[in-house]
């Protein structure tokens, strides 16, 4: 059970990163509800989809205009290269699917590629599976 949950657990919370990324596109960024209201008056919830807003159109560095998420994305995927450890992995993986659907396509998608290549490979080199014929004692047989 340890080890299915140790397993599971990260992709659990890169799908929750990409679920909250979801709820600030489609409920603050894209909501005609939330922007009449903006319209109106000065709320919190008008300060969140402003600093939401600003992260993906800010960013076009050396002319190439991508927002800040992508740039995110993109130094989590190089430190996922650079670090051979899950948790770099798994930053990866989620920054790149929370810039990916906040608009961020190329930077966001490759990060989450590269982010969810290096979880996989790591994740299966960490945890060797048992041989069935040898009862998991690890034991060399002179026969089958």
């Amino acid at each position: 059970m340890k080890r299915t949950l140790s397993l599971v657990l990260p992709w659990l919370l890169v799908l929750a990163a990409g679920g909250v990324a979801a709820a600030l596109r489609y409920g603050l960024v894209e909501s005609t509800e939330v922007a009449r209201l903006c319209e109106s008056s000065n709320a919190l919830t008008c300060d969140v989809r402003h600093w939401t807003v600003m992260g993906f159109i800010t960013g076009n560095i050396f002319n190439w205009p991508i927002g800040i998420y992508g740039w995110v994305a993109m130094a989590a995927a190089v430190l996922a290269l650079v670090w051979n450890r899950p948790i770099a992995a798994w930053l990866a993986a989620a920054t790149g699917l929370f810039a990916l659907v906040l608009y961020c396509f190329v930077p966001g998608a490759l990060a989450l590629l590269i982010g969810s290549l290096r979880l996989v490979r790591l994740q299966s080199t960490a945890t060797t599976p048992l041989d069935p014929y040898r009862g998991g004692e690890r034991q060399v047989q002179a026969q089958p």
